[in-house]
């Protein structure tokens, strides 16, 4: 059994003008609160208490804020505060109600502050509906929900969490691994060997890596002619559509890379620990910021959820020198051109092969060779791109899990 936690999606449907007020107060209160905690620079869950105790909040509000501002202060080192961002509820402040016999079937509960609370009926992503089924049977368990307006609609993000069955029954030596790689010329590369041994299969996400790095070029270059105007809200919102751009991108490339994994007998996918990934980043200020912007981390989280949820393991390996090596026989070689490894062994009969390709073999060759390691789930919900903001963008986890893009469904 692996855990998985997934957010849900839920649209409330039409509320009516004094549900609205309500929200609207709910909202404006929970941002006052917070931006107060936020510029007193409180950093324990005490002194944020001390600040939102006075504030027309439910309690379930209030304790998600002194859970959230230290983290902002300490941990984000955020510094400042987006002016739009969800109220957050700990896990206990909602209640779902599930009417099948209506034409609306889902309403949740949502608290006004401590002696209110909100009734509303809600519209979920249809794709979800196992997930929300689930959570009301109590089969899966409720975390943190934060609520938020978007072109004026009112929406609820609700995250859950359940086990759910690994696929695969094999041991790890009858496992297959698919080698993952993740980079700038092609966004994802995938890999693996066939009975015999020998690479098969391959594919490669290069015009989605192309439109990634155009995007990115013209959100940075846009962001400092704004700036220089003193365009500063202007460059906030080009960049939130840019960055929502990139998250179609990203979301199409994992669910694809999903379904090649879907195709293999018994499969695993190897990833590289993001741990040495984000310790070797040092090649100067241009390329640390180009590489820490990069979207490893949410790529990663988004192949690791959307696989664990069809039940196909997900391993992490040391990812030192996986583009270096040649996969044929080891020696240390070079990148000749971007997409182009040379293998420096004259006794080795591959000469040149696809950098990428060799580099998503070698992923997969860690795997079998007993150096991998479960990748576990922490839950990342608490992203400062959700209510701090940072110097510049950040790929934050999402929780990875948890930060998806609200989708067509949603918007």
């Amino acid at each position: 059994m692996t855990e998985l936690t997934k957010t849900l999606e839920l649209k409330l449907v039409d509320p009516n003008a004094h549900k609205r007020r309500k929200l609207r107060e709910t909202r404006e209160a929970y941002q006052n609160a917070l931006q107060d905690a936020f510029d007193a620079g409180c950093t324990t869950q005490t002194e944020a208490n001390d600040v939102v105790v006075n504030y027309d909040l439910s309690g379930y509000a209030k304790n998600a804020l002194k859970k959230y501002v230290p983290q902002l202060t300490t941990t984000y080192n955020a510094g400042e505060l987006h002016d739009d961002h969800p109220v957050r509820f700990t896990n206990e402040g909602l209640r779902l109600d599930h009417k099948p016999e209506n034409a609306i079937e889902w309403y949740v509960k949502i608290p006004h502050h401590e002696d209110y609370h909100l009734w509303m009926p809600a519209q979920p992503n249809p794709e979800q509906r196992e997930w929300l089924e689930a959570l009301n049977a109590g089969d899966a368990t409720m975390g943190e929900s934060r609520l938020f307006e978007r072109d004026g609609k009112w929406y609820l993000h609700v995250t859950a969490t359940r086990d759910v069955e690994e696929r695969s029954e094999g041991s790890a030596e009858e496992r297959t691994p698919i080698g993952v790689d993740i980079g700038e010329a092609s966004l994802v590369t995938v890999c693996h060997r066939d009975d015999h041994g020998s690479p098969t299969a391959p594919e490669l996400w290069a015009d989605e890596g192309k439109t990634v790095r155009r995007l990115r070029k013209t959100y940075f270059t846009a962001k400092r002619r704004l700036q220089t105007r003193g365009s500063d809200r202007i460059a906030e919102s080009f960049g939130d559509d840019i960055w929502n751009q990139i998250d179609d991108v990203f979301h199409r490339v994992t669910r694809e890379v999903v379904e090649y994994a879907e195709s293999v007998e018994n499969p695993v996918l190897v990833l590289e620990d993001l741990t040495h990934i984000r310790e070797s980043m040092d090649y100067g200020d241009f390329m640390n910021r180009r590489l820490h912007g990069w979207g490893f981390a949410k790529l990663h989280a988004q192949i690791r959820y959307k696989a664990v949820e069809k039940g196909i393991p997900v391993e992490t390996v040391n990812p030192r020198n996986t583009s270096k090596e040649c996969h044929a026989c080891g020696e240390v070689g070079y990148r000749s051109r971007q997409a182009t490894f040379k293998c420096t062994n004259d006794a080795c009969w591959m000469g040149e092969y696809q950098a990428d390709v060799n580099g998503a073999i070698n992923i997969a060759d860690r795997y079998l060779s007993g150096e991998s390691h479960s990748r576990e789930h922490t839950d990342g919900d608490d992203s400062a791109e959700d209510g701090g903001r940072l110097t510049a963008p950040q790929d934050t986890q999402a929780d990875a899990t948890n930060q998806e893009t609200l989708g067509t469904y949603a918007s």
